[in-house]
């Protein structure tokens, strides 16, 4: 047979052309068919026992219609049970309407119930207290008014009372100033000047006028009433001494942006009748504050906005927590941007890692340092990398406490900047002049990270997104990460973990369950999947399970007292003694906004026995302050117990 003869190079390629346009159009026409064999492929390979064993798996958790809310708040309580709270969950008609939502959600059950709120704690602070009670103080008593939005010029107006006669002076909501110009401002509420004081110096007396402050708004709409510089207002209905002794005193009123205005109250929440209890309220109103509870059991706040949206300087504050009062702390003047991390030390001292969600100075209160509260010396901790890009970062307390460690993760520019970074630093807190040095880069760059200390000494990160809330990010329209993994304090490097199938950026939380599974929520993103719509807040729950719960059966604890003390022993029955390598009190975790002041672990000496463990609590209340833990034992291959609850005293 004659051979055929070889196509030529043109013919060869038209040919090939056309095969590829054929391959092209069968997959364009088979679209869903590849995609949901690509789908299935990824759900087989994410179940396979092999898979779960080395990156653990994510499973979503069913929520009913009617206890969906938007988790801004999280915390562990010592029931076992979940406490999610919204407050106005960061809508403006929730909180016209006043309604506030909490949520509580029972691992166990798998059941949630629905806690009265009775104000917004939406953005407050909070705390575990030694009884186990969770600390709620601040939120929001306004919400912010963007510039666009804003009709009428408004501001604060000082009023003051110049006569120390007639005892302090009561004015209604609507009471009217006038400025020089003719212009009238009404106030927003209702409010009282205390009367003036009079003061002997000598063979003189001076009367220092009362004063108190109110918001104002303008009768007209528009530019006209904006005044840019300090004046005097008088007040409207005065007559006599009267219109001469009280009058007010603005800075400015503008048609600005308004900001979000903190609330007052305080609460207990009480995980055994699970309901709020309220205690005396807050000397200053405080929205983004930070609450740490200290070596005392009493719980230290700090920053905040006010109830007019202004940065609080340095005015800090202490609950007691037995008179259930707060009180201010003069002695305590420090000054930090709003939601700063801060983590109490072994000697009770406290660290500001530097982190932090926003509000406030761009320069001023941003430097990570040990401040002792005895002093109030305030000690800088240098060797920050990239220390431009703190804000919206987190920081923990490496397991185990008594190390003294703290890592800070990602975080991003001031504001609404388009930056991020994926550094990570390390301070070991127990030097003289304690600072960062580097630690491994994330994969990706991350703000809003959370990371949940679990009882094998690793740290579980997930979450987060590269631009701000979820936003834009190199080209990106939507920057929302699914990446997760483990920090390993023993190899000093980061350990892949299976991938999320919900994006967590701006008001989410990771929670450690007694079981050993990691609870996630909450996301606030700022757009859509389009990039162009307003976001919608993300309500579905996951639950991780990480790798130690797919390689055995897991130890058990049989007995162990309700309570211990510091610096004292106790015994543990478990069949597994002769298995188990280490024993870990873990403190719940109370979060928001990636911070979270009480999350960590606590390693115990450890004694084998028969059938029995003798374990040992450290002396410092600044390593195991005074509250409700999780007692976990860890057996050789890393695989943690059920927690069972345990008091220190």
């Amino acid at each position: 047979m004659k051979p055929r003869p070889r196509p030529s190079l043109a013919r060869r390629a038209a040919s090939g052309t056309v095969a590829v346009v054929v391959v092209a159009g069968v997959a364009f026409a088979n679209r869903p068919v590849l995609a949901a064999g690509t789908e299935a492929l990824h759900n087989y390979s994410i179940n396979r026992q092999s898979y779960k064993e080395k990156y653990g798996h994510w499973a979503d958790l069913p929520v009913p219609a009617d206890f969906r809310v938007n988790a801004i708040h999280a915390a562990l309580l010592n029931t076992g049970k979940v406490l999610i709270v919204a407050g106005s969950g960061n809508n403006r008609e929730r909180f016209e309407a006043g309604t506030f939502r909490t949520v509580l959600y029972d691992p166990h059950a798998e059941k949630f119930t629905e806690v009265p709120t009775p104000t917004d704690v939406f953005c407050a602070g909070h705390s575990f207290l030694p009884n186990g009670n969770l600390l709620v103080a601040g939120g929001t008593k306004s919400y912010e008014v963007l510039a666009s939005e804003v009709k009428r010029a408004g501001g604060v107006m000082k009023v003051k009372n110049e006569s120390p006669d007639h005892g302090p002076r009561a004015f209604p909501k609507g009471t009217r100033f006038r400025s020089a110009a003719g212009h009238e401002y009404v106030s927003r509420t209702a409010f009282t000047v205390p009367a003036a004081r009079k003061m002997t110096h000598g063979q003189h007396v001076a009367v220092h006028a009362g004063e108190t402050e109110v918001w104002v708004d303008a009768v007209r709409a528009g530019d006209a009433p904006v005044v840019l510089e300090g004046a005097q207002y008088r007040m409207s209905g005065l007559t006599g001494s009267d219109a001469a002794n009280l009058y007010g005193v603005a800075d400015k009123i503008t048609r600005e942006k308004q900001e979000y205005g903190g609330d007052k109250t305080s609460y207990e929440f009480d995980p055994r009748t699970e309901r709020y209890v309220r205690t005396g309220d807050l000397t200053e109103h405080r929205w983004y504050p930070t609450l740490v509870t200290m070596t005392d059991g009493d719980v230290l706040a700090v920053s905040g906005l006010d109830e007019f949206g202004r940065i609080i300087p340095g005015r800090n504050e202490v609950y007691d927590s037995r008179r259930r009062t707060w009180a201010a702390a003069p002695r305590l003047q420090r000054y930090f941007p709003t939601y700063p991390s801060l983590h109490l030390l072994a000697d009770g001292r406290v660290f500001y890692s530097g982190a932090n969600s926003g509000y406030g100075s761009d320069r001023e209160g941003r430097t990570p340092g040990v401040w002792d509260l005895r002093t109030n010396r305030f000690q800088p901790v240098p060797g920050l990398r990239q220390p431009e890009l703190n804000e919206t970062a987190t920081s923990v307390l490496l397991p185990p406490a008594q190390k003294q460690q703290v890592m800070f993760l990602g975080g991003g520019g001031v504001g609404d900047s388009p930056v991020s970074t994926a550094r990570t630093g390390i301070v070991d807190l127990r030097q003289k002049r304690p600072a960062y040095r580097p630690g491994p880069d994330l994969p990706r760059p991350a703000r809003y990270l959370s990371t949940v200390v679990l009882p094998d000494d690793t740290v579980f990160t997930s979450g987060g997104s590269s631009g701000y809330r979820g936003g834009p990010y190199r080209g990106k329209k939507r920057s929302d990460l699914f990446n997760a993994q483990f920090y390993v304090p023993a190899t000093g490097s980061f350990r892949t973990a299976a991938e999320s199938t919900v994006g967590r950026n701006y008001h989410s939380e990771a929670i450690l369950l007694p079981d050993g599974r990691v609870v996630t929520m909450g996301s606030d993103p700022l757009y859509d999947s389009s990039g162009k719509a307003p976001g919608t807040f993300e309500q579905r729950i996951e639950v991780y399970s990480p790798p130690y719960l797919f390689r055995g059966e897991r130890p058990a604890i049989g007995h162990a007292p309700g309570e211990v003390v510091r610096g004292g022993t106790f015994a543990v029955s478990t069949s597994d003694a002769a298995r188990i390598a280490s024993a870990r009190l873990v403190r719940p975790s109370s979060v928001t906004h990636g911070t979270d002041t009480d999350q960590r672990s606590v390693a115990l000496a450890l004694t084998h026995s028969a059938g029995r463990l003798e374990l040992r609590v450290p002396r410092e209340a600044g390593v195991a302050p005074s509250g409700w833990y999780m007692l976990f034992l860890v057996d050789d291959r890393g695989r943690p117990s059920v927690a069972r609850w345990v008091r220190v005293r």
